[in-house]
C-alpha cells in the first residue's frame, strides 16, 4: 500500500464547455448597453485550459465571461418564428 498515490489525471475533454464555431454571448455586466446580438461572437479556438479566442474580438476569454450556454435558444427562436405548430403536431402530415 502506497501512502503517496497519484490521483488519476482528469481528461480536459470531459470538462470542455465550448467548441469551435459555437456562438457565445458575453454577460451583460461585461458589455453594458449592448444588445444580445452585439454581445454574441463565434468561437475561433478552444485552448486546453478551457479559454477561448473569438472571431472579431481580441484576447482570450474564460467561461465565466459568458452567459450560461442555452442549447435550446435557437430551437425556441425557430419555433417562435412560426416554423413549428403551437400544438406540437406536424402540420405537413395528413
Amino acid at each position: 500500500m502506497s501512502w503517496f498515490r497519484r490521483k488519476p489525471k482528469r481528461s480536459m475533454a470531459a470538462a470542455v464547455w465550448a467548441r469551435p464555431e459555437m456562438n457565445v454571448t458575453f454577460r451583460a455586466e461585461i458589455m453594458p448597453g449592448k444588445t444580445r446580438e452585439e454581445r454574441t461572437f463565434k468561437i475561433a479556438k478552444v485552448f486546453p485550459n478551457g479559454r477561448v479566442t473569438l472571431y472579431g474580438f481580441v484576447g482570450e476569454h474564460r467561461e465565466g465571461a459568458f452567459e450560461p450556454i442555452n442549447f435550446l435558444r435557437e430551437k425556441a427562436r425557430n419555433s417562435s418564428n412560426g416554423n413549428s405548430s403551437s400544438n406540437g403536431e406536424n402540420e405537413n402530415i395528413g
